[in-house]
């Protein structure tokens, strides 16, 4: 029995869509998931992804997670995924979300890190093997009691939530529905290395509700989502949209070109969500024509150093806003208003949502450090985490307390238009495909690989940056790299690109 409260939790969302709408349509799974995991595609109205949400939270209940315990979470963009966090937030439980990208080696520091008790994976993804990762990390973190999955041919002693998801349980659990309680946990790298950030609901909402308000969705929206959820952003551009715009969630796994444009036609999708490259690359190819049905465009920047040299937005139909992303810490979106399609001039100070309207409410606030870099405050981020480490004990002055999170992107302003012009990323760290990576950990890894051996990050329209190799001897790099622990569909994107090279 939950207990009203003026503090929502995504939970909360859900069940008010629920009792407005219990037949309307929900989730949409991608028209290719059974290339993906092996599965068929699924459609869910309201009521029946609730009773299944109930179902997942019953099992993790019975399965003895006590609450506020982590549940690890390692799906892709599938409806399994907005199910299990759903379950989760239901059974009180904090969700810890682990990219699919990862090497076993982070994943199991993760699972350390944050003392999880279970962790629910699929068994393939892509022709990945994703339960024998998780087993195997799991076997190595002492918190782990549950190994949970979805998918056929699990290993022996993973729990399949298939079955789970249709058995029916009148096993639940009292959770008060507090927006203020712990909700997600994410992961960091930053120069001072692997960082996990954890947030509240309320931190999470405050998100969805910064890019929803300033990109202006509507209420009932068929909301495509093609941008990965295993971050932050990622759940705030899905879940949080979806949940307050009252709408269908479209789920596309990233990225394939003709399905994204099936799903959109076929489903009359009016928002889109996706990596900003990617949406200004469907502008090239005539957005408007291909996909008429389209109203709003989320273009999320995992580099927000690239916003202000990208290519003027075309479509007439259709807006773009920019969502600029800056790691874990927190984000800010701007629409492109101007009538060349260009960027919009982002000011330091505190701002709205939408932007461009006096008096909204405020979403956060853009600020100058004294190092010259960007630094972020607002609702959504988490300042604790970010939080300097304190001065050595015989220091007899105690430092300011920090009520900001320095992104550690430099940044400078413009003297004519008085315009944050953000120059360049954190030293250190480099983003490959949308994952950051210490500098020092690929020249490890290309000095594993052998004399003569080149192992770099190269600009890539879609992810910002893409890892590519050359090697004398690719089958020796090749178990190099697995020697690392470096996570199997990496060790292919290697193969194949010192292939090309």
């Amino acid at each position: 029995m939950t207990q009203p409260t003026a503090s929502p939790t995504l939970d909360t969302l859900f069940k008010r869509n629920l009792a407005r709408q219990p037949d309307a349509l929900a989730l949409v799974d991608p028209p290719n998931k059974q290339r993906i995991t092996g599965q068929p595609p699924k459609r869910l109205t309201f009521v029946q992804a609730d009773r299944m949400i109930s179902s997942l939270a019953a099992h993790f209940i019975e399965s003895g997670l006590p609450s506020n315990s982590v549940i690890a979470v390692q799906l892709p963009n599938t409806i399994e995924f907005a199910l299990t966090v759903l379950a989760a937030f239901r059974a009180g439980l904090v969700v810890a979300v682990l990219p699919l990208l990862w090497r076993q080696s982070e994943l199991t520091m993760a699972l350390n890190r944050t003392a999880a008790r279970a962790i629910v994976t699929s068994g393939k993804v892509d022709g990945v093997i994703y339960s024998d990762i998780a087993m195997n990390a799991a076997a190595e973190a002492f918190s782990i009691r549950h190994v949970c999955g979805f998918g056929g041919d699990l290993p022996e002693g993973m729990a399949s939530l298939d079955n789970a998801i249709f058995r029916e349980s009148p096993t639940t659990r009292a959770v008060i529905q507090d927006g203020r309680k712990a909700a997600l946990i994410s992961f960091d790298v930053t120069s001072d290395g692997f960082r996990p950030v954890p947030r509240a609901h309320l931190g999470l909402i405050a998100g969805g509700l910064a890019m929803s308000l300033e990109s202006d969705v509507p209420q009932a929206a068929t909301i495509l989502s093609a941008f990965s959820p295993m971050s932050f952003a990622g759940l705030a551009s899905s879940l949080a949209i979806w949940l307050l715009s009252g709408g269908t969630l479209v789920l596309h796994h990233p990225f394939d070109d003709e399905v994204l444009e099936q799903q959109i036609n076929e489903q009359a999708c009016d928002t889109l969500i996706a990596p900003a490259q990617l949406a200004l690359r469907l502008d090239e190819l005539d957005l408007g024509a291909r996909m008429p049905s389209l109203r709003n465009v989320i273009g999320l920047w995992r580099t927000p150093e690239q916003v202000g040299s990208s290519a003027c937005w075309a479509a007439q139909q259709a807006t773009l806003t920019d969502v600029y992303l800056f790691g874990e810490a927190g984000l800010f979106g701007a629409r492109r208003i101007a009538e060349d399609g260009s960027p919009a001039l982002i000011k330091p100070g505190p701002h709205g949502a939408p932007r461009d309207l006096p008096g909204s409410s405020i979403a956060g606030e853009i600020l100058l450090t004294p190092r010259g870099t960007l630094g972020l405050r607002g609702p959504m981020v988490p300042v604790a985490a970010y939080a300097p480490p304190p001065p050595p004990s015989d220091s007899l002055i105690a430092s300011p307390p920090r009520d900001y999170v320095d992104t550690d992107y430099a940044a400078r302003l413009d003297r004519v238009t008085g315009a944050v012009n953000i120059t360049a990323p954190p030293s250190g760290v480099m983003a490959v495909g949308g994952y950051r990576f210490l500098a020092q950990d690929l020249q490890e890894w290309a000095r594993r690989l052998g004399q003569g051996a080149l192992l770099t990050a190269l600009p890539d329209r879609l992810s910002g940056h893409r890892l590519a190799g050359r090697a004398l001897d690719n089958a020796r790099a090749r178990d190099a790299l697995t020697e690392l622990g470096l996570n199997p569909l990496m060790v292919e994107a290697f193969r194949d690109r010192s292939n090309a090279a």
